[in-house]
């Protein structure tokens, strides 16, 4: 019963003998056997006393399964006739054969633990698969050996069932929006749990939130939806501000009929200037638009011009050189 630790705990909780991280001291122990060994051969080989040899050999046996090395992210917890002693560790460390015993192997390295809530409903009754995983730390040797039966196997299932007690008091939309919040008050939930356990929770965080496909669907659908709302949303502020605008620049054109009258002029100016066209105009604005025409056309015009007053002067010059040679004849 010296040596013996339970089937449940192997794996996190270790043998004295039959751990690895024990084979240093047993080699240490060993090569004292053999150093001893041969000093007690050689002292009977010496004098003739078989004792001697027989005490060190003795001796050597008791030195090797008395010490014992912790690696330095170790602590072995020593129990003396049944009872709490100490914590050893790192570094080498004496056991005395049958009086003490050691319970444990504690790792304090930062662990990571993966958990998950399988088909959890949330608040408003959404069944959901979350998963999540945690870092935490054995922070007190002494209570993870004496407080629990298996300390580990106590933080999955502590932090499995505070995932599913955040998981039923939180809306789905929450669930999405808000993991940091939730990260937050899991880690503080388990924490508080694991405490007593002498094993702190550093962080939770969120991995993943699975929910089912039709309602996958239909979170597609009313996003599209809201996303098409706020773009007729947006629409129709541009419109409002545009129709503002008209309003503000018809205030203006009713105060002047000058700047109403050059609008339409530019208006009309726009819609010709590239392709030209046939635009029939209301009475009263035939001056303007007449020279808005004269604008438009003015390339044309001026080159109209320009014939007519070379076609008068060669009239002219014609009508010059017949009256010449009339007045010869």
């Amino acid at each position: 019963m010296d040596n013996e630790v339970s089937e449940e705990r192997a794996g996190y909780v270790y043998n004295a003998d039959n751990s690895r991280q024990n084979r240093r001291g047993k080699l240490l122990g060993f090569w004292i056997l053999i150093l001893l060994g041969m000093a007690g051969f050689y002292i009977w080989n010496r004098t003739g006393i078989v004792a001697w040899a027989i005490i060190l050999v003795l001796v050597g046996i008791l030195l090797a399964s008395t010490i014992k090395i912790a690696h330095e992210w170790q602590r072995a917890v020593v129990l003396r006739l049944g009872r709490f002693y100490k914590v050893a560790g790192p570094g080498p460390f004496v056991r005395i054969p049958v009086i003490d015993h050691i319970t444990c192997w504690i790792d304090q390295r930062m662990r990571t633990t993966f958990f998950a809530a399988e088909k959890t409903l949330t608040r408003d009754n959404v069944p959901v698969n979350v998963d999540a995983v945690m870092f935490w730390v054995v922070w007190d040797p002494e209570k993870a050996a004496l407080e629990v039966g298996n300390y580990q196997e106590a933080v999955i299932w502590a932090a499995q069932t505070a995932l599913r007690d955040i998981i039923g008091k939180t809306e789905l939309s929450e669930m999405l929006a808000g993991r940091e919040r939730l990260d937050e008050e899991l880690q503080k939930m388990i924490d508080d749990r694991t405490e007593e356990w002498g094993v702190a929770v550093r962080s939770v965080e969120i991995r993943d939130v699975v929910i089912p496909k039709d309602l996958q669907d239909v979170m597609s659908r009313e996003a599209q939806a809201e996303r098409e709302r706020r773009a007729r949303t947006i629409l129709a502020q541009a419109e409002r501000e545009i129709a503002d605008n008209f309003l503000m620049a018809a205030s203006k054109y009713e105060k002047s009929d000058i700047a109403f009258r050059l609008r339409a002029m530019n208006l009309l100016y726009e819609s010709i200037k590239d392709n030209g066209g046939l635009v029939v105009v209301p009475g009263g604005y035939d001056f303007e638009f007449n020279a808005l025409a004269g604008l438009t056309t003015y390339d044309q015009l001026t080159g109209m011009k320009k014939k007519r007053e070379k076609e008068q002067e060669k009239g002219q010059k014609d009508q010059l050189t017949s009256e010449a040679d009339d007045k010869k004849e």
